[in-house]
C-alpha cells in the first residue's frame, strides 16, 4: 500500500478507536506527514529526510487518549473545537445577563433560561427578520441557546465530536464543515417553519455526525462498525425531538449535508499547495463570515424588538 494512503488508514483507524476510548499502540503514533513534501516521516523528526525541510513539533492530537478526560469519555477539545465551544459559552452568558437584566425576565434568568425576546436581539433564526435582509441570523442562530440544559448538551455533544473530525479532516476544514452544516440547518428550518424562533448548535452537531458517517463510507467493514455506532446519535437525538421542542429541520439539514460533505471532501489535511491554500482561504472566509454576522447583530443589539 502506498506510504500516503497507509498513513491516512492508520489515521482514521487511531481517530476512531480513541472516539469510543479503544487504547492501542498504532503505528500512526510513531509517524506523521511532512507538510511540505506530504511524505510519511516519524513523528518526532524536526528535518524531513525526504525533501529536507525544516518541520514543526507536532501537535497534540484531539482525541488521543493521553488527551480525554472522565475516564475516557470525553476528549479535550482542540483549537478550533476550544474556540466554537467559548463563543457559545459567552453568547450565552451575554443573554442570560440581558434577560436578567430585563426585570420582569429576572426569575427566568435565574433558573438559566434566556427570554425569546433576547434571543431575537442576539441573532436567533427569525423569519420575518431574514427575509427582511436579515441574512447574517441563520449564522449568529448557530451560537446561541436557549437554557442550561439546551447548552450543555450541545457543548457536549461538540466537545466529543469536534476533535474527532477536526483531527480527521484538519481544523480548516472543521471550521467550515461546522459553518456550512450549521447554516444548511437552519435553512431547513427557515423553509419548514418561516415564522418559527430557532437557536442552537444542534444543527452543526448532526452536520459533524454526518460527516464522519459520510467518511465511513470509504473504508469498507471498519466503516460500517463505526457507522452503526453513529446512528445511535442520531436515533437518540430524533427521539428526544420526537418529545420536545426541537428544530428537527435543522437537524435533518445538518446531517444531510454533513452526509454529503463527508462523503466528498477529502480526509485528513489537503495534499497538495494549491488545495491547501484553497481550503484556508475557506476557513478565513468562514471566521470572517462569522465575526462579520455578529457584528451585524451587534449594530441592532439595542434595536426594540417588534
Amino acid at each position: 500500500m502506498p506510504a500516503k494512503f497507509w498513513f491516512k488508514w492508520q489515521r482514521l483507524r487511531a481517530t476512531l478507536r480513541a472516539a469510543f476510548g479503544v487504547q492501542e499502540q498504532s503505528a500512526e503514533s510513531a509517524h506523521r506527514m511532512c507538510p511540505h513534501c506530504r511524505g510519511l516521516i516519524g513523528r518526532d523528526t524536526s528535518l524531513c529526510p525526504l525533501c529536507g525541510a525544516s518541520v514543526r513539533a507536532p501537535r497534540a492530537r484531539a482525541g488521543a487518549a493521553s488527551d480525554r478526560v472522565l475516564g475516557g469519555l470525553i476528549p479535550l477539545p482542540s483549537t478550533a473545537t476550544s474556540a466554537l465551544v467559548a463563543a457559545n459559552v459567552i453568547l450565552y452568558a451575554l443573554g442570560w445577563y440581558l434577560t436578567g437584566k430585563g426585570g420582569e425576565s429576572g426569575a427566568v434568568a435565574s433558573m438559566g433560561d434566556i427570554d425569546p425576546g433576547v434571543l431575537i436581539r442576539l441573532g436567533a433564526k427569525f423569519g420575518p427578520l431574514i427575509v427582511s435582509g436579515e441574512w447574517w441570523r441563520l449564522v449568529t442562530a448557530i451560537f446561541l441557546h436557549a437554557g442550561l440544559i439546551h447548552i450543555g448538551m450541545n457543548l457536549w455533544c461538540l466537545i466529543d465530536l469536534g476533535p474527532t473530525v477536526e483531527q480527521l479532516f484538519s481544523t480548516t476544514k472543521f471550521v467550515v464543515l461546522f459553518l456550512v452544516t450549521g447554516v444548511i440547518g437552519f435553512i431547513f428550518s427557515l423553509v419548514w417553519s418561516p415564522y418559527g424562533l430557532s437557536i442552537g448548535a444542534s444543527g452543526s452537531v448532526l452536520g459533524l455526525i454526518g460527516v464522519l458517517m459520510g467518511a465511513t463510507f470509504h473504508h469498507g467493514q471498519f466503516g460500517r462498525e463505526y457507522r452503526s455506532q453513529l446512528w445511535r446519535w442520531v436515533i437518540f437525538i430524533a427521539v428526544i425531538g420526537l418529545f420536545s421542542r426541537t428544530d428537527n429541520a435543522a437537524h435533518l439539514g445538518g446531517l444531510v449535508s454533513g452526509l454529503a460533505l463527508g462523503y466528498f471532501v477529502p480526509e485528513g489535511e489537503p495534499e497538495t499547495r494549491t488545495s491547501e491554500t484553497v481550503w484556508n482561504a475557506l476557513a478565513l472566509i468562514s471566521v470572517l463570515i462569522i465575526a462579520a454576522s455578529f457584528a451585524l447583530m451587534a449594530l441592532q443589539l439595542n434595536r426594540p424588538v417588534g
